[in-house]
């Protein structure tokens, strides 16, 4: 379910109660891949509700360049919330989750094993409630920028 802040958090509190354990990751998922597949799914099951945090187009544009996104920010949304591992989507603004993990407070941060764990924004906030971090090795080559190259390269005329 694509939702806001404020209703995300209502929920969460519901589910809590019910002893769920949440999971939080987030990202830009501009060209959604196997990559991003194969992250969610095992992000997801580290436990009961998984939540990604989606970078609007305005902080993806400040975080990598004004040429991106490819794919607008409802329409990533939508692709997100179609994984059936997925079970919120939540868009922020800021350029980093920080705000998000803190509202949250998830069970369990996630990112890739590309992030090294003093890298990671949020891991010392979850850490310190007794929280997990964890990170997800790769199981396929790829990456958006590498698709967006290798299409580029294809079609140069």
């Amino acid at each position: 379910m694509i939702i806001e802040l404020e209703e995300l958090l209502k929920v969460l509190k519901e589910e809590r109660e019910k002893g769920k354990k949440v999971v939080f990751t987030n990202g830009c998922f501009d060209i959604l891949h196997a990559g991003h597949a194969h992250y969610l799914k095992k992000a997801r099951e580290l436990g009961d509700i998984l939540v990604v945090g989606l970078n609007s187009d305005a902080s993806v544009r400040r975080i990598k360049g004004e040429k991106r996104p490819i794919i607008p920010q409802e329409m990533r949304a939508y692709l997100l919330d179609s994984l059936k591992g997925v079970d919120y989507v939540v868009i922020f603004e800021e350029d980093t989750p920080e705000r998000l993990i803190e509202l949250i407070k998830p069970d369990v941060l996630v990112k890739g094993s590309d992030w090294d764990l003093k890298d990671i924004v949020g891991a010392d906030m979850v850490l310190s409630y007794g929280g997990k971090v964890e990170r997800i090795s790769f199981e396929f080559n790829i990456s958006t920028s590498a698709i967006i190259e290798r299409i580029i390269n294809a079609y140069r005329c």
